[in-house]
């Protein structure tokens, strides 16, 4: 390994722990998170590029969050930078998750005024993401009105499957709208150091976990193979965010009793006290069963299906953007990615974090330390903690 290459895996890492330790706010302030530094700062990838690997990974099934800091990853540094981008942003809230289950259980902490603090600075984040996107991605009437149709389609029907079907209607009508929009060729072609070969065996894999595993489950009867599926196929079956892998988390685990409802609901408190993705909750119930090594095993089962998928759809990636009639669509797609921010960053970011006259005066001002301040996002968490905690107390 030359030593440019070594030190470009060293930063993926480091600039990827350090988003692991400051993203709090679920999957859509993530995406707020690293369009602020791997696009707006570290130039590493450009704003289209970044909104079709968001719409990308929005088809996919699984943590999409994640899923776009590993394609980001494996951009910059091949599958071994893929795997250091998610071990950094996935590191810290699986070990703080762990030592929260082994020694914390059943401490109820989901109405601490610091964690009302970190929801307040999701607004802020989500808000300044939004408006970003929104300039740059939906510039003319058409493409608001795809906007406007899937916020409203998101926040009318809040199923799995809805923010799916919406990306398929919009890529349609973007399709049909802008067939014969000529095709601008400022975009740089990515470069991903992964073979089409490679791609098609990650996303066999994949297929072949999900129907093999609950086979050998209920052939061998071993622990681990039981945990493993159910976590496996947890990851595998999420469209539509984080928080829907929570239900079924609760249906694989509380009612056959591997943990009671009561460390569930403080499994889910601590998960949204910590940065990082959600999907990170799975630490915590592995914790609870088998301490960390069950912590270890749950995190790499639920995570495993969102790697294979992102593996397996990104050396295809560069050939279908470039196909005029799929740039069209993915015009429209990235239209619909803004109505679906928009209508995320009303429910549930804003309404479960702006309760009081108080909470929008806090955004507000964190807003503006972020946009117009130009302050880190690590101090505008730390400052949303504290304001917080000294909400509570008012």
């Amino acid at each position: 390994m030359s030593l440019k290459k070594g030190n470009s895996l060293l930063e993926i890492l480091l600039v990827s722990t350090r988003l692991g330790l400051t993203s709090f706010g679920g999957p859509v302030a993530h995406l707020g998170y690293f369009y602020e530094e791997y696009v707006q700062k570290r130039k590493w990838i450009d704003e289209k590029s970044y909104a079709d690997l968001v719409a990308l990974c929005q088809f996919l099934p699984g943590p999409a969050s994640s899923q776009v800091g590993i394609g980001i990853g494996v951009i910059r540094g091949g599958l071994l930078g893929g795997i250091l981008a998610f071990l950094g942003f996935t590191a810290p809230s699986v070990i703080a998750l762990v030592l929260l289950a082994m020694i914390l259980q059943g401490l109820q902490i989901n109405d601490s005024g610091w964690i009302h603090g970190l929801k307040i600075v999701a607004v802020a984040v989500v808000a300044h993401a939004v408006l970003g996107m929104a300039q740059k991605l939906t510039p003319d009437l058409n493409r608001k009105a795809i906007a406007l149709l899937a916020l409203v389609g998101t926040l009318m029907w809040q199923t799995a499957y809805t923010q799916v079907g919406l990306i398929i209607l919009s890529g349609v009508a973007g399709l049909l709208i802008y067939k014969k929009h000529e095709i601008e060729q400022v975009d740089a072609t990515l470069a991903f150091p992964i073979s089409k070969r490679f791609a098609v065996m990650c996303l066999l894999v994949f297929f072949g976990l999900l129907v093999l595993l609950p086979i050998a489950s209920e052939v061998t009867s071993i622990q681990w193979v039981t945990l493993f599926d159910s976590y496996y196929r947890s990851g595998s079956l999420v469209f539509g965010g984080g928080h829907v892998v929570l239900p079924l988390l609760e249906r694989e685990f509380v009612p056959t009793g591997w943990l009671s409802k009561e460390e569930f609901l403080s499994g889910y408190g601590a998960a949204q006290a910590v940065p990082g993705p959600l999907f990170t909750f799975a630490a915590f119930i592995g914790a609870v069963i088998n301490g960390w090594k069950g912590g270890i095993l749950a995190t790499v089962a639920i995570f495993l299906p969102a790697f294979l998928l992102v593996l397996g759809a990104l050396p295809f990636w560069n050939m279908l953007r470039q196909n005029p009639k799929i740039k069209g669509a993915l015009m429209g797609v990235n239209a619909a990615v803004v109505g679906i921010l928009i209508a995320a960053f009303y429910q549930p970011i804003w309404t479960s974090s702006i309760l009081a006259p108080i909470d929008f005066a806090f955004a507000a001002v964190l807003f503006s330390m972020l946009v117009y301040w130009k302050l880190p996002p690590w101090v505008v968490v730390i400052t949303g903690a504290v304001g917080g905690s000294v909400i509570a107390l008012i």
